[in-house]
C-alpha cells in the first residue's frame, strides 16, 4: 500500500522532529537547520547529514560522508527502511553518526 501526500508529509515531518530533539538533547556540538523540508546537521568537524524528502517517491533520503541513502516508510514496522539494505533508519544512525562525530547516540525511537 502506497502511502498518501499527507500521510508521508507527516510521517517525514515527525521524523525530522524527532532527529531535532535528539540531536538538541545530545551534548553534541553541532548546528541544526531545518528548511524548506531539508534537515541539515553540520558537526564541528565539517561533515554533515542531510535528511530531505523526495516526495515523487515517497522516501526519505540521507546524505552523509559514507553515502546517500533512500528510506521507505515501512507500515508494518512502523519505521524507515534502506531500500537496498533493509537496514533500518535508527540503526544506519547509530553507526554513521559515530563515524562522522566520533560520539554513540541512541537512535532506537527513529
Amino acid at each position: 500500500m502506497s502511502l498518501s501526500e499527507a500521510r508521508f508529509h507527516d510521517l517525514v515531518d515527525a521524523t525530522q522532529q524527532a532527529l531535532e530533539d535528539l540531536f538538541d538533547e545530545s551534548d553534541l556540538d553541532l548546528d541544526l537547520e531545518n528548511s524548506a523540508g531539508v534537515l541539515t546537521v553540520k558537526f564541528d568537524n565539517g561533515s554533515q547529514l542531510i535528511f530531505s524528502r523526495q516526495e515523487p517517491l515517497r522516501q526519505l533520503w540521507l546524505a552523509a560522508r559514507s553515502g546517500g541513502f533512500h528510506f521507505d516508510y515501512d507500515q508494518e514496522s512502523k519505521k524507515w527502511m534502506c531500500d537496498t539494505t533493509d537496514e533500518l533508519l535508527g540503526e544506519m544512525l547509530v553507526r554513521i553518526v559515530s563515524e562522522q562525530s566520533g560520539e554513540k547516540l541512541d537512535f532506537d525511537e527513529i
